[in-house]
């Protein structure tokens, strides 16, 4: 005989679960990780938006694989101009990180 799982009560959360946080508080290198791969994930969004609406080349464009380059492509910019400071946006995120950990 197999023992009968409530499914819904296992998949209820306690009403009051805080949310886990991803940086501990204080660590200034991890809130700059978080930071970076947050800029880094608004960066690629805007490249996508910009590099969608561009042509491919007639000579070496096209074909099913362009698509799947094209994105890891505006990954890769997203991450480099999220790593050199593009825009500041890591840098505020950082302070903010920073900031909410020192009120709670």
């Amino acid at each position: 005989m197999t023992p009968t799982v409530d499914l819904a009560a296992s998949l209820q959360a306690p009403a009051k679960a805080a949310p886990k946080t991803s940086v501990a508080r204080g660590d200034v290198a991890g809130a700059r990780k978080t930071a970076e791969d947050f800029a880094a994930f608004f960066f690629s969004q805007s490249f996508e938006t910009i590099f969608g609406s561009m042509s491919s080349d007639s000579l070496f464009g096209g074909g099913s694989a362009e698509g799947v380059y094209k994105s890891m492509l505006t990954q890769e910019y997203g991450k480099i101009a999220a790593r050199t400071g593009g825009m500041g946006i890591a840098d505020t995120v950082q302070r903010e990180i920073l900031r909410l950990q020192e009120m709670a």
